[in-house]
C-alpha cells in the first residue's frame, strides 16, 4: 500500500506537514537518514509510516519507557501491530511481543538503548527479520548533547551487524552534536540529512527578570487556569513548595523530581497524560518522556542550563500545533548556580569552557534587545525569521548606549588581571570599602569608584548582558573569575560600541495571555463536551486522553461540526480505525445522535466512493421491483454495492461480470448511468 494511502487510512491525515514527505520518501527508499525537526513537527510519523510500507520489522531505539508505551498504544489504536520490550512490561505483554515476532505480524518493535547490552538481543533481532533501525532523540549519542546516554553508542555497531538502513531523528542538534551523530551512528559517512528548521511559530516566547518569582509564576498560571502546563524548577525542594502554592491558589498541581519513588513518578506521569488542566512542577527529570500534545504552557521558575535545554523544554508545549506560551524567569542566583554546576562537573576544561559559552548564549536570549525568536533560531544557524510571537515583538524594550559602562567593567577586569568575579568587580566600580578591596589595594586602581552612576542591581544587569553578548566568560581554572573574550577587545579599545537594555528589574504582573482562545466563544461549550467524552472513553480504556484524539482534532470537530461519518472522516487525525471506534460517540455529542450506518458504507466514509454508494443504493431501492414496480423483489448486498462504487465498471460487460446476469439485467444500466454522472 502506498505511503499516501496509509497516511490517510491509518493515521487520518490528508497530507504531510511541511518537510515530512521528503523524509518519509528517503526512509522508505532505504537511505541512511538524519532528520532534525522541531518538537511537534511530526518526527515519529517519519519512521512509523515507512515501517508500514517496508517489509520486515522496524526496530525503534527510544530513550524512555513512558514514551515507548505511549507510541505503542497510539499505533495499536490506529490498527498497527506494534510492541515494546521494556523493563516495565508485564509477562503477558512480553509474551505477546514474542508471539507477534514469531508470527511475522509485528511491524514496529520499540526498545531502550540499554537493552542492546544484552547478548541475546542481537540474536533475537537477527531472527526477527529486521529491515530498518529508527533512532529517536538521536542527540543522546553525543557528548555535546544535553541528554547524553552511553548506551546509544552501541547503535552504530547494531547497524553494522544487521546491515540495514538507519534513520536518526532529533529536535535539537547544533553543529557539534550533528557531527558526533554522523560519526557515532553512521561511521562518519554522511547520511541523507534533512534540517527542517527549529521554528515553532505557535509558541510565544517570554522572559522576565525575577522579582518575587513565586508570585510571578502564580500570576502566570492564574491567567491560564484550567490549561495543562509544566513549571520547571532548579531544585527538588522548590518543586514541592511551588506545587503546594499552586494547589493552595486553586489549581490542580503535583510535583515531580528524581528523588521520588519510581511508583510515585509513574503516578504523576499517568495523571498528566490523562487529566486535562493538570500542572506538573518538576525538575528536568520530567523530560523526554513527555509526549502530551496539548500542553498549553511551560514556565521556568529558574534559568535552564543551556539554550539547547531551554529549546527542548519549551518544545513540550503546543505539540499539537495550537497556540502555546512560555515564561522564563532569570536572576543572578540562577546564573551562579548554573556556573557552579559547570565548574563542579568532571568534564575537561575545553568542554566546561564551551558549556559556559552555551550558557552565555542563553543569557543573550534572556537579555535580547530585539526579537527573541530571531535570537534563538540564529543560535541554530537559521536566519530570515519572522516572529510577532515574543514579548519583545509585543513591546520593544527601552535601550541605551552601554559602551561607556561596558568599557569601565572591562577595564576593571583587565586591571585586576582577570582573577575576580562580578561581585568583587562591582564593588570596585562602586568604590565600596570592603576588606577584600583593602587587602588587595584595589582602592588605588583607576577604575575604583568610576561606576557610581549605577547601583549594584543595575551593574549586575550590565554584567549579565555582557555575558549575554559573550564579552566575558568565567574561567574554570580560576574558580569563576571573569575573563574577556576576543569580542570584548574592540569595545575596550574604543573601536566598537554596544547597546544594552534598561533593566528595570520590575516584572509585568497579571498580564493577559498572549494567545487567543483555542476556539471561538460560540464553539467553546461544544469543545468542552467533546473533551468530556474523550476523557470518559480514555478512563474506560485506561489510556491517555490524547490517544483517543488530540486537542487539535477536537477543535476542528467543534468548529466544523460534522453531521455524519463522511464529515467526521474529513477531520484531521480521524483515520479509518478511529472513525470506526469513536465516530458514532463523538457524532452523538455534536449532533445529539448518530445515524446507523452499514459497516460496508462505514468503510467508505469520507471518500468519493461513499457518495457513489449512497446514489447506487437509492437507484437500487427505486428498481427493487423493476421499472414498473410489479416484478419480484431483488436487491444487491451492501458489499456488492460497495464493490461497484470502488471498481467502477465502465461498460455492460464489466457490470455483468460484477453483478451476475439477473442483477445486471435489472440494475446494470441505471448503475452505469450513476457512474457516468459521477
Amino acid at each position: 500500500m502506498s505511503a499516501a494511502t496509509l497516511l490517510s487510512d491509518v493515521f487520518g491525515f490528508d497530507d504531510f506537514r511541511l518537510g515530512q514527505g521528503e523524509i518519509v520518501d528517503a526512509v522508505i527508499d532505504g537511505q541512511n537518514t538524519l532528520a532534525i525537526m522541531p518538537t511537534g513537527g511530526g518526527k515519529s510519523l517519519c519512521f512509523q509510516l515507512p515501517a508500514l510500507v517496508r517489509s520486515g520489522v522496524t526496530v525503534v531505539i527510544s530513550p524512555l519507557i513512558a514514551l515507548m508505551r505511549d507510541q505503542v498504544r497510539g499505533l495499536r489504536e490506529v490498527g498497527v501491530e506494534a510492541g515494546a520490550l521494556t523493563s516495565g512490561n508485564t509477562p503477558e505483554e512480553t509474551d505477546a511481543v514474542w508471539e507477534a515476532l514469531e508470527a511475522g505480524t509485528l511491524k514496529l518493535l520499540y526498545m531502550a538503548p540499554e537493552r542492546l547490552g544484552s547478548s541475546g538481543t542481537l540474536q533475537m533481532l537477527r531472527r526477527a527479520g529486521v529491515s530498518m533501525i529508527a533512532v529517536d532523540e538521536a542527540h543522546c549519542v553525543s557528548q555535546w548533547g544535553h541528554d547524553f546516554r552511553p548506551d546509544y553508542l552501541r547503535i552504530g555497531e547494531l547497524r553494522r551487524t544487521l546491515d540495514v538502513p538507519l534513520a536518526a531523528f532529533t529536535a535539537t542538534a547544533d553543529a557539534e552534536t550533528q557531527a558526533e551523530i554522523v560519526q557515532k551512528l553512521f561511521d562518519g559517512q554522511q547520511p541523507s540529512t534533512f534540517l527542517r528548521g527549529f521554528d515553532r511559530p505557535n509558541i510565544h516566547l517570554r522572559f522576565e527578570a525575577k522579582d518575587g518569582p513565586r508570585a510571578q509564576i502564580l500570576n502566570f498560571a492564574a491567567a491560564r487556569k484550567g490549561q495543562s502546563g509544566i513549571v520547571y524548577c532548579g531544585t527538588r525542594a522548590k518543586t514541592e513548595g511551588l506545587s503546594k502554592a499552586l494547589n493552595d491558589a486553586g489549581h490542580t498541581a503535583c510535583h515531580y523530581h528524581g528523588g521520588m519513588e519510581a511508583e510515585d513518578r509513574r503516578i504523576v506521569e499517568t495523571r498528566f497524560a490523562r487529566e486535562d488542566g493538570l500542572i506538573v512542577v518538576a525538575t528536568v527529570a520530567f523530560g523526554m518522556g513527555v509526549d502530551k500534545p496539548d500542553i498549553r504552557w511551560v514556565a521556568h521558575a529558574d534559568l535552564p542550563k543551556s539554550i539547547e535545554a531551554y529549546y527542548q523544554e519549551i518544545g513540550r508545549a503546543g505539540r499539537d500545533g495550537a497556540p502555546a506560551e512560555t515564561l522564563t524567569l532569570f536572576g543572578p542566583d540562577d546564573i551562579r548556580l548554573r556556573r557552579s554546576q559547570i565548574d563542579e562537573g568532571l568534564a575537561p576544561p575545553e568542554r566546561r569552557a564551551a558549556d559556559h559559552g552555551r550558557l552565555n548564549a542563553l543569557l543573550g536570549l534572556a537579555e535580547a534587545l530585539e526579537c527573541r525568536r530571531q535570537n534563538l533560531l540564529g543560535y541554530f544557524g537559521e536566519t530570515d525569521i519572522t516572529c510577532g510571537q515574543c514579548d519583545l515583538c509585543d513591546t520593544p524594550p527601552e535601550t541605551f548606549d552601554g559602551t561607556t559602562a561596558v568599557r569601565k567593567a572591562l577595564s576593571a577586569i583587565l586591571r585586576t588581571e582577570e582573577w575576580f568575579g562580578a561581585g568583587h568587580l562591582i564593588d570596585i566600580l562602586l568604590g565600596a570599602n570592603t576588606d577584600k578591596i583593602n587587602e588587595r589595594g584595589h582602592d588605588a586602581l583607576p577604575t575604583y569608584g568610576v561606576g557610581k552612576e549605577y547601583d549594584k542591581r543595575q551593574w549586575q544587569a550590565i554584567f549579565r548582558q555582557m555575558m549575554g553578548h559573550d564579552l566575558v566568560r568565567p574561567n574554570p581554572d580560576r574558580h569563576g573569575a571573569l575573563a574577556m573574550t576576543q569580542a570584548a577587545r574592540p569595545i575596550l579599545r574604543d573601536e566598537a560600541t554596544i547597546t544594552l537594555r534598561r533593566d528595570t528589574i520590575k516584572a509585568a504582573r497579571g498580564r493577559a495571555p498572549a494567545v487567543k482562545m483555542l476556539v471561538s466563544e460560540e464553539d467553546a461549550p461544544l469543545l468542552s463536551a467533546l473533551k468530556a467524552k474523550r476523557r470518559a472513553l480514555a478512563e474506560e480504556q485506561r489510556v491517555p486522553a490524547y490517544i483517543i484524539f488530540n486537542d487539535r482534532t477536537l477543535i476542528e470537530m467543534a468548529e466544523k461540526r460534522p453531521a455524519d461519518l463522511d464529515g467526521m472522516a474529513r477531520i484531521g487525525g480521524v483515520g479509518a480505525k478511529k472513525l470506526d471506534s469513536y465516530g458514532d460517540a463523538f457524532l452523538e455529542v455534536i449532533n445529539g445522535a448518530s445515524e446507523e450506518v452499514h459497516p460496508m458504507r462505514r468503510k467508505l466514509a469520507g471518500r468519493d466512493e461513499g457518495a457513489l454508494y449512497d446514489r447506487l443504493l437509492e437507484v437500487q431501492t427505486a428498481l427493487s421491483r423493476g421499472t414498473m414496480g410489479a416484478d419480484k423483489p431483488m436487491s444487491c448486498s451492501a458489499s456488492l454495492i460497495a464493490k461497484v462504487a470502488q471498481v467502477k465498471p465502465n461498460d455492460t460487460g464489466g457490470m455483468t461480470r460484477l453483478l451476475g446476469d439477473k442483477r445486471a439485467a435489472r440494475f446494470g444500466d441505471a448503475f452505469l448511468q450513476v457512474l457516468r454522472e459521477a
